[in-house]
């Protein structure tokens, strides 16, 4: 396959626009859509601001920030992603929302182009299966925050090609990445690991074994973790984690995936974490800074 020069990412949110940043800083022309012009908005300031702290870090010169920024459009039309040599969905953590898209960006992208998905535990093959290209479609799971994070999970559906791997392994070291491959089952590898880890968290918050603060120190201090299981769950959404926990289950088909009850309690009552502002922790008083803080 050609080498990508025209990137397409489809989901303005922290991790689409995360990724989009990253084509951009590494010469690739960048669309990155959305269906809320909101959304678009508020992408393009996080990806400037992120752009201007690799600046002031002399991590970035002042000029390939400006080039970046160039790189980049934004759109919410889908014919604009004909272009694209590789597509990478990174919207909501839904099946069927999921597949939908696929079998929308199979209709407009040119016959070349690979279809990645962002997912962080749902099947690559039942997603392939929607389309007419079923070998040019693959998983490239980043971690978040995608500019910071190193490290890119790659998961081959069934019929994935040999020529979409590689290639999609080459964007992934031209982004500096370390590369780790899973089979399509539930969860891949990071997720299958850290979710139950999490979900666990909650069980013991739910239990009263300790509170939420203890759980968390034990667990930076005692493993030398730079979040609490808890912390981190509020930083990827509870939202998400819920999802993946019933991917996980219904996947795997074992009682020990069974979400706990207070994170499905704290989803239903809009308790989601940072994004809306408060979790498991309440950050509607603290400092902006500290709000969205990408370090994990």
């Amino acid at each position: 396959m050609a080498e990508t020069k025209c990137l397409a990412v489809v989901g303005s949110g922290q991790m689409g626009s995360g990724i989009a940043q990253l084509g951009a800083m590494h010469g690739l022309h960048v669309w990155l859509l959305d269906t809320d012009p909101v959304a678009l908005s508020r992408a393009s300031k996080a990806i400037s601001s992120s752009l201007q702290r690799f600046v002031s870090k002399g991590q970035l010169s002042q000029a390939a920030s400006t080039d970046a920024l160039r790189r980049l459009q934004f759109t919410s039309n889908l014919e604009e992603l004909r272009s694209a040599d590789f597509i990478i969905e990174a919207i909501i953590e839904s099946e069927d929302v999921k597949k939908t898209l696929f079998l929308e960006l199979d209709k407009i992208a040119k016959s070349s182009a690979i279809l990645a998905s962002n997912t962080s535990s749902i099947s690559i093959t039942r997603l392939a299966s929607t389309t007419s290209r079923p070998r040019q479609v693959i998983g490239m799971h980043f971690m978040n925050p995608p500019p910071i994070m190193k490290l890119v999970e790659i998961v081959r559906g069934a019929d994935t090609s040999d020529e979409t791997f590689h290639a999609t392994k080459a964007l992934a070291e031209r982004f500096g990445k370390t590369i780790i491959c899973s089979q399509d089952y539930s969860g891949f590898i990071v997720n299958r690991i850290l979710m139950p880890m999490i979900n666990e968290a909650f069980f013991t918050l739910y239990t009263g074994v300790a509170t939420k603060e203890d759980i968390d120190t034990g667990m930076k201090l005692g493993t030398n973790h730079p979040m609490g299981p808890l912390e981190l769950a509020d930083f990827i959404g509870l939202d998400v984690c819920l999802s993946i926990m019933k991917v996980l289950y219904t996947g795997l088909g074992d009682s020990k995936y069974a979400p706990c009850p207070l994170l499905v309690q704290y989803v239903d009552a809009g308790r989601i974490g940072r994004k809306c502002g408060i979790g498991v922790y309440d950050y509607r008083r603290l400092p902006a800074s500290i709000k969205s803080s990408p370090r994990l």
